[in-house]
């Protein structure tokens, strides 16, 4: 009989689950959230445990675990998974969120939040700003997976409310910062950036340059 076949099956399904146990993780928004409390405070609201929907304003805050929304009005629900959705309206919205297995967490801010807590999705409409640690782009809408830190941004007109409040216009605008394994910070980068520091070193100037003077204090012209 021959036995080939199934060894190099066995191999196969060693290599595949090697594979599988090798690849990150994807970072999520904390998975610990959704097996905490949803915590709700406002100044009025209206709240059918039955069906575990309300409807809250005025100064509003919702938490779960490291989740933080706040926002002047929000219509939120519990989801079967235990995780909070909510539509949010404010000036601004603000939420924030731990990522999964890092000490970083996700911030946006935007006159209408619509959050989806079982999706890990956020969607930001008017004035949005996502910042993620110094990373952080600018937009009308601006829509984000927690699970895949994934976003899609869309350089929409202001709605009136945004014009006045001098929106970001139909634009996108953003700034990634250099990561920290970056070249110019390590190896190489790291001593010509010593060079670079001990450079002035090499040759001392001559003579300092002569000072700028306000001009009341220029002397007077002798040569008249």
């Amino acid at each position: 009989m021959n036995r080939r076949p199934r060894r190099h099956a066995a191999a196969l399904a060693l290599a595949l689950a090697a594979a599988t146990l090798a690849a990150p993780p994807a970072a999520h928004a904390e998975k610990a959230d959704r097996e905490k409390p949803i915590n709700y405070s406002a100044d009025t609201g209206d709240v059918n445990y039955q069906t575990k929907k309300g409807a809250l304003s005025g100064n509003v805050v919702i938490t779960q675990g490291t989740l933080t929304i706040r926002a002047d009005r929000i219509d939120f629900r519990q989801n079967p998974d235990n995780s909070v959705s909510a539509t949010a309206y404010g000036n601004p919205v603000s939420v924030r969120q731990k990522r999964d297995g890092t000490d970083e967490y996700y911030e946006a801010y935007a006159q209408r939040v619509e959050y989806d807590g079982a999706r890990e999705f956020v969607e930001l409409f008017d004035r949005a700003l996502l910042r993620r640690g110094q990373d952080e782009i600018r937009s009308n809408y601006i829509s984000y997976n927690a699970a895949t830190e994934v976003f899609k941004a869309e350089g929409r007109a202001d709605t009136p409310a945004a014009a006045e409040a001098a929106g970001p216009g139909a634009r996108v605008r953003g700034v990634f910062q250099p990561k920290s394994d970056s070249p110019l910070v390590t190896g190489k980068g790291k001593e010509a950036a010593k060079g670079a520091a001990k450079a002035p070193d090499a040759k001392a100037p001559d003579a300092p340059p002569a000072a700028l003077k306000p001009a009341g204090e220029l002397a007077p012209n002798r040569s008249q």
